[in-house]
């Protein structure tokens, strides 16, 4: 009896062992379904409403058109600049590690980074905000602004940087600012209600948003409140964050409620609202979640929720297109075309000029064809523009390089296991990886 059991479990292992090929499988099962996918709280609520899963190949005698290379030397939003979106960097593409550093803190990091005149920012779970030279190869300095009373509590930084200040807003109700040069703090507030969105700096304001769903206008140069806009609060918080996002004229804020706001940047008064919550239980305790808001230079933002992605005119609030797919990372809009990675692995672009599906296809599929292996399935760390390719960062520290019209055009593993978002800073990634050191990759 006991060889009987023993030969079931090899059998077991054997049929679900990870492939030996290449190597891109692996450590992906492991995964929970949790980090899988962003929005599985959410249940489909009829079949109508199910999420786009077609395979749609690409015109042949249509060429899409490349943008224009981008030298970047800084990185100081966490996603890039005021309007979300990322342009077409330039990169070595070598993928040989040129620089590696000491590990930068003991403790479990936040997500992002900030580039600052050759100067990485990064915050801990402690509340630790460091600032290490690639210059000089050292930590040039690590700011904790929280007294013993906290130390028990997770901190969440949220941080944006300028002219060397680091502003932070915290899961505290906390509000200050850092000269991070000379190791100082310029001002500080406590709101004592959590602050939960992205920051944006807007000419002489800084602008966050708290877990109420109130939006503040702070002067940036002390702290006093300018403005506060109040908007639907919902009962039950759930694990969306508020998001923000600026084009010329507007500021557009998403909340937790669903509702995606117009604010006009001169004024502070709102242009329009519209709901995106599609939900037939319209109250407040009712869950939503959305996606990061991505404007392009023209007219036309792009946002997301539990079921669809829409396109939306940034001056009247009109939905001009509702497309019934979702994404698992930041969409990237680049010229007049969208390219999404949507939450059931389709790698989609969309003419942003008149809501045609120019090409659809399985990432996993593309992948297991490419390297000639069985189908898995990957999942997504983030993904940005290269090159005039698509670069998709896995979480097992995989890349996989698309050409603009959605062909593998190679497959490599990052030389270290990355950990936080990537950068692409003065033509290298530069992300740290499992153990809290910097790897810069050329």
């Amino acid at each position: 009896m006991k060889l009987f059991y023993a030969l079931i479990i090899l059998i077991t292992f054997q049929n679900c062992s990870f492939d030996n090929k290449t190597g891109i499988w692996k450590n992906e099962d492991k995964i929970t379904n949790k980090e899988d996918d962003l929005f599985a709280e959410f249940k489909t609520l009829t079949s109508e409403n199910e999420s786009f899963n077609k395979i749609i190949q690409l015109n042949e005698n249509l060429k899409l058109t490349k943008p224009v290379f981008q030298n970047n030397s800084d990185w100081k939003d966490i996603y890039f600049d005021n309007s979300n979106n990322l342009p077409n960097f330039k990169y070595n593409n070598l993928n040989q590690i040129v620089f590696k550093s000491k590990k930068i803190t003991n403790h479990n990091i936040n997500n992002f980074l900030l580039f600052e005149e050759n100067n990485l920012i990064t915050t801990d779970k402690k509340g630790n905000i460091i600032i290490f030279s690639i210059k000089d190869d050292k930590i040039l300095n690590k700011f904790n602004f929280y007294k013993k009373k906290y130390k028990k509590i997770k901190k969440l930084l949220n941080i944006i940087v300028e002219n060397n200040i680091i502003y932070v807003s915290d899961n505290l109700g906390y509000v200050y600012a850092l000269d991070y040069k000379n190791n100082k703090i310029l001002w500080a507030k406590d709101y004592k209600i959590p602050f939960r969105s992205n920051l944006k700096i807007l000419n002489n304001k800084l602008i966050a948003s708290n877990l109420n769903n109130i939006l503040y206008f702070f002067n940036k140069k002390n702290g006093d409140t300018l403005k506060l806009i109040p908007t639907e609060e919902t009962i039950i918080k759930n694990q969306f964050i508020n998001n923000l996002s600026l084009n010329d004229k507007s500021l557009f804020f998403l909340n937790t409620y669903g509702s995606l706001y117009s604010i006009d940047i001169k004024t502070m008064k709102i242009n329009w609202f519209v709901n995106l919550n599609q939900s037939i239980d319209m109250n407040a305790s009712n869950l939503f979640s959305g996606s990061v808001i991505v404007s392009n230079k023209k007219d036309k933002i792009v946002v997301s929720s539990n079921q669809y992605t829409y396109i939306i005119d940034s001056t009247s609030g009109s939905i001009i297109y509702k497309k019934n797919f979702i994404p698992i990372v930041k969409p990237i809009i680049v010229n007049d075309y969208l390219f999404i990675l949507t939450n059931n692995n389709l790698l989609i672009s969309m003419d942003l000029n008149n809501g045609n599906i120019l090409y659809s296809y399985n990432v996993n599929e593309k992948i297991s064809k490419f390297l000639d292996i069985k189908k898995k399935k990957v999942l997504y760390k983030d993904f940005m523009l290269a090159n005039n390719q698509i670069i998709i960062f896995l979480k097992n520290s995989y890349i996989v390089k698309f050409n603009l019209n959605g062909n593998i055009d190679e497959v490599n593993k990052l030389p270290t296991k990355i950990n936080s978002q990537p950068m692409i800073i003065n033509n290298s990634i530069l992300y740290l990886d499992s153990r809290n050191k910097l790897s810069i990759v050329d």
